[in-house]
């Protein structure tokens, strides 16, 4: 396969790849959240403290979810070949990253506080784990959550016909936040209850989703699903709401370039999304006082924005590249920085040249991984998910068709209109190279 099919499988007049400034996005997040996660541990001077690298790549990833994913599920038209696509686009490399880490917990735990218990095994198979309130094996993980409370969320309203008011739900999720934020302070679901419903709630709807079985009915019980882990089972009830405005803003600002919407919601989900942790109980973190918190804002929309308005240009190939790969980066500079720091112990007292050594040598390695855990095991499985949506689609097609047309159509020699190779690659809203960049900012070092 080639880039051009991940980076949307088309040019402009110009040449230039459709969604190149997309990837472009995720490379620069993905260094964002590389840095912010390594710094600490190699080089702590040079962390900024006036804004939040990791929220800034956060917040970059979620807005180019929030443009693409759901206009993707809308120009397929098929929940089915979506999840299917969503499945084997995610699951992989997640897992295989997954398996990697308790191996390594034989002899070197990458979070000693992970729970090992069913509800944990739950919550990682669903990725629905921060809004169950437990952690992930890795540190990255955690906003796989939201991604995923946004696919349920955004199928629940493409399946009802409602999912074109992308604005006002970027409004609503905002002001969400902001009551969270006032009258919350954990989730009011507690315990292992939410993980284990979320659990037989989530295959069972998917099972039915990718069947083509009750399909509005699962659509809606794992949309309204979604909502209250976000609201009432999360860890942080207004940064989950925040999160999903943020995304929805995304949306707004497609639908706003394609002339189907105003810009003004965005605006004012940003209002709501700023002040959102300013009055919360939970607002103890240095990131989201108002100072830092506004700043890592404004350099996330700068950034979309920019990006955006050089979407016919060439962009840096390195940074399209580096798009292509950042989902295996984002799962697997966590566990690689906790054998670094086991191999090379604590370097934040030696000198300059060793520092950069030592950081330049890791972000080699990332990269040098990445590139091979997209090669082998995110592109192999993305092609098998592709064709096997293509076949579900096929078979749907030849089961409403009657046998009278189709006899007619094979003796006039007109073919059966069935989706062609490219057609889940080829649109403009393809997945494939979705936002899966994901990011943390809470790992420290210690010691």
């Amino acid at each position: 396969m080639s880039s051009s099919t991940l980076t949307g499988a088309g040019s402009t007049k110009t040449s230039v790849p459709r969604l190149a400034w997309l990837d472009a996005l995720r490379g620069i997040g993905a260094v964002a959240v590389l840095l912010e996660h390594m710094l600490p541990w190699f080089m702590p001077a040079l962390r900024p403290y006036w804004f939040n690298l990791g929220m800034y790549g956060v917040l970059v990833f979620f807005l180019v979810s929030g443009y693409i994913i759901p206009v993707s599920l809308e120009r397929r038209g098929d929940v089915r070949a979506f999840w299917i696509s969503r499945v084997f686009r995610l699951y992989p490399i997640y897992l295989l990253v997954a398996v990697g880490v308790l191996v390594m917990a034989i002899w070197m735990p990458v979070r000693e506080q992970v729970p090992r218990d069913l509800a944990s095994v739950s919550a990682h198979a669903t990725m629905l784990l921060d809004v169950v309130h437990l952690g992930g094996l890795a540190d990255t993980m955690w906003t796989l959550s939201y991604e995923m409370v946004f696919y349920l969320i955004v199928t629940a309203l493409f399946v009802g016909g409602v999912h074109r008011a992308s604005g006002a739900f970027a409004i609503g999720f905002g002001a969400v936040a902001v009551v969270a934020g006032l009258v919350l302070t954990g989730p009011l679901l507690k315990g292992s209850g939410p993980a284990y419903v979320s659990g037989v709630l989530f295959f069972a709807g998917l099972a039915c989703l990718i069947g083509g079985r009750f399909t509005k009915i699962a659509a809606y019980v794992l949309g309204a699903m979604a909502v209250v882990l976000l609201i009432f089972s999360g860890f942080v009830p207004w940064l989950g709401a925040a999160i999903l405005a943020v995304m929805f803003a995304g949306t707004a600002i497609r639908r706003w370039e394609h002339g189907e919407g105003a810009l003004w919601p965005v605006a004012a989900a940003t209002v709501f999304v700023a002040l959102a942790p300013v009055w919360s109980e939970q607002a103890g973190w240095w990131w989201v006082q108002p100072g830092p918190w506004f700043v890592t804002m404004a350099l996330a929309g700068v950034s979309f924005a920019g990006a955006m308005a050089l979407r016919e240009r060439r962009l840096p190939r390195f940074l399209v590249w580096l798009g292509l790969v950042s989902y295996s980066v984002y799962l697997l500079h966590h566990p690689l920085l906790r054998i670094a720091h086991a191999v090379v112990g604590d370097v934040r007292a030696a000198g300059p040249v060793v520092q950069l050594s030592l950081s330049a040598a890791f972000v080699l390695v990332v990269l040098g991984l990445s590139l091979l855990t997209h090669r082998y095991v995110e592109l192999p499985m993305q092609r098998l998910g592709r064709r096997l949506a293509r076949r579900r689609s096929a078979d749907e097609i030849t089961e409403r068709t009657p046998s009278a047309e189709m006899a007619k159509r094979a003796s006039s020699g007109e073919a059966a209109q069935l989706p062609s190779a490219g057609d889940s690659a080829q649109s403009p809203g393809s997945p494939v190279g979705d936002s899966e960049v994901r990011s943390s900012f809470f790992s420290e070092p210690t010691g």
